[in-house]
């Protein structure tokens, strides 16, 4: 499921095709991927240019001239694809297409995803629950911490909570726990505060790093696209079962915590 790298990572590349650019068709495939039916959805979209495109969390937000938003979530297996001509257009089963002048967004795999036409003001509300991003300008290593203030489990499960910090998931809370030389299942109250410290500046620095290299999605964004994707080679224990820890050479460790993968290195993470 793509996290605050991969959705930052396609929010600047969108920009760059999109933002200014006005909306020539729209071609809904699988009515359960939007939340209205074709007609209205091209009524809302079609004619109207994109002003520009946030990243909130795991959302995109692409923010449309005529006051609607449409509010993009991946969710698992989701992606995007960005084609200038038929030729070009991906292998894949595409739920939702938007049409440019210059070329045709596709959304991928939204079997579980979405992409909704909103007003500004339902925007908001569906959002409202969501947590502060992780480089808001006031997320400072003390409303880090006190994010956490009230949780009692296990940090990973913490992390991943997306009304305590945006953007976070499976990958990214593994990825900064090992920064941070904690394990994933850590209980929330036995983390000291050198700990949280590291944490929070493991946050900073694996988050920037992933999206620096493009996130860990597995497909371009569009032809020519050597940025989208490249974490995959980086990562520090993320999906790396058994290889050998980068830094002690210890293989690293896979199991489950509430349901979800967790990967760590038994010698480098402290279970306290």
């Amino acid at each position: 499921m793509p996290e605050w790298p991969e959705m930052e990572t396609y929010r600047r590349l969108l920009s760059e095709k999109i933002a200014g650019a006005r909306i020539t068709g729209a071609e809904v495939t699988r009515i359960k991927s939007v939340n209205v039916d074709e007609q209205q959805f091209a009524a809302g979209t079609v004619g109207s240019i994109v002003l520009y495109v946030e990243q909130r969390g795991k959302h995109l937000v692409f923010h449309l001239d005529n006051g609607n938003r449409l509010l993009l979530h991946l969710m698992l297996g989701g992606l995007l694809y960005w084609s200038v001509d038929e030729e070009d257009k991906p292998d894949r089963s595409v739920q939702v297409a938007l049409r440019f002048a210059t070329g045709t967004l596709h959304f991928i795999g939204l079997r579980l995803g979405y992409l909704h036409l909103l007003t500004a003001k339902e925007t908001n509300k569906k959002l409202a629950e969501l947590g502060p991003e992780p480089f808001d300008k006031r997320m400072d290593e003390q409303l880090f911490r006190t994010r956490f203030a009230k949780k009692k489990g296990k940090i990973k499960t913490a992390l991943v909570d997306q009304s305590v910090i945006a953007g976070i998931g499976n990958c990214y809370a593994d990825e900064m726990a090992f920064k941070a030389g904690i394990r994933p299942d850590r209980p929330i109250p036995d983390i000291s505060e050198e700990e949280w410290k590291k944490l929070y500046d493991a946050m900073k620095e694996v988050l920037y790093n992933a999206a620096r290299l493009g996130g860990y999605m597995e497909m371009p964004l569009f032809k020519g696209d050597t940025l989208t994707g490249g974490y995959n080679a980086n990562c520090l224990v993320y999906d790396r079962e058994g290889e050998p820890c980068h830094v002690c050479g210890t293989p690293i460790v896979k199991e489950e915590l509430s349901s979800r993968k967790v990967f760590y290195c038994p010698s480098c993470q402290q279970k306290g």
